[in-house]
């Protein structure tokens, strides 16, 4: 995964490249004057601007690991037997609530205790287990699977949880090919739309902010599905994060990047959280 304080690091370095460049460059213009001044004036007005631009996201980058250090403790002290309340209530919501219960294609998440997600066990198991003879009741699941490290991520259907293997990581994810040596259906290359992504995340705001853990990996697949599903004309699925009650902060805590995706409604222990107009009308 991007380690976000590798990143902001890096980011550093092109600043400091970048200004040390900039620099040289000025001190031959202001010994060589040119006829050409507003041209000189423009250029050195967008260096400025990309300088500047350059800081913004290394700022944005330190507080976003700040923040990741804080829940992660938050996370960890969490009293266990509070943990499978909000897991149990959390997902119970999720299996009642009529968007879940009417949509006929998801990706969701696979729960990894280690990392302290909210629990999909109890989602998925139900997912997999329901209606097998009547195809018309049957959801299409399709679940992660971790690429490499450049924040490629797949999105793979199953069908039971045997499809599923332990990773280098030691998480669960689908193997790419099925038992007959078959490629696994990827959501991307889907003849049909999806209706619901479930998703995970270190911290959420009411505004529809979401904190990932730093990879880049989620950002960077529902991008691609969002363009995907406007090139087909499909209706962007529902974007719906499960959250611990912890892992809610206040508006305005979360920073963003232009790469960083809202979701659509958060799911707590106390309930639904709508956010976008979308999810206002559906999660009434």
């Amino acid at each position: 995964m991007t380690i976000p304080w590798a990143v902001a690091s890096s980011a550093t370095a092109v600043l400091q490249s970048t200004s040390r460049f900039f620099f040289t460059r000025s001190a031959i213009l202001s010994r060589q004057p040119s006829p050409c001044s507003a041209t000189v004036t423009m250029s050195n007005a967008g260096e400025q601007n990309f300088i500047s631009d350059a800081a913004h996201l290394e700022t944005i980058f330190k507080q976003k690991k700040a923040l990741r250090s804080v829940i992660k403790r938050d996370l960890k002290s969490m009293d266990p037997t509070l943990r499978s309340q909000e897991d149990e209530a959390i997902q119970r919501i999720v299996l009642e609530a009529p968007w879940f219960k009417s949509c006929k294609g998801l990706c969701a998440y696979i729960s990894c205790s280690a990392l302290r997600e909210v629990d999909t066990t109890r989602i998925l198991s139900h997912i997999l287990r329901s209606h097998p003879e009547d195809f018309q009741m049957r959801k299409k699941l399709f679940v992660p699977r971790v690429e490499d490290r450049n924040r490629n991520m797949r999105m793979l259907n199953i069908s039971m949880t045997e499809d599923l293997i332990t990773s280098s990581m030691d998480i669960l994810e689908p193997a790419p090919v099925d038992a007959d040596g078959n490629e696994r259906e990827d959501v991307l290359f889907a003849n049909e739309p999806v209706d619901l992504l479930l998703l995970p995340g270190l911290a959420f705001d009411k505004a529809g902010r979401r904190l990932g853990r730093g990879g880049g990996y989620y950002d960077t697949f529902l991008s691609r599905y969002e363009e995907l599903a406007k090139e087909k004309n499909w209706k962007q699925p529902l974007k719906i994060a499960l959250s611990y009650s912890v892992q809610i902060v206040d508006e305005g805590t979360i920073p963003l990047t232009p790469n960083d995706i809202l979701v659509d409604a958060l799911v707590s222990p106390s309930g639904v959280i709508p956010i976008s107009p979308t999810a206002l009308e559906i999660c009434h």
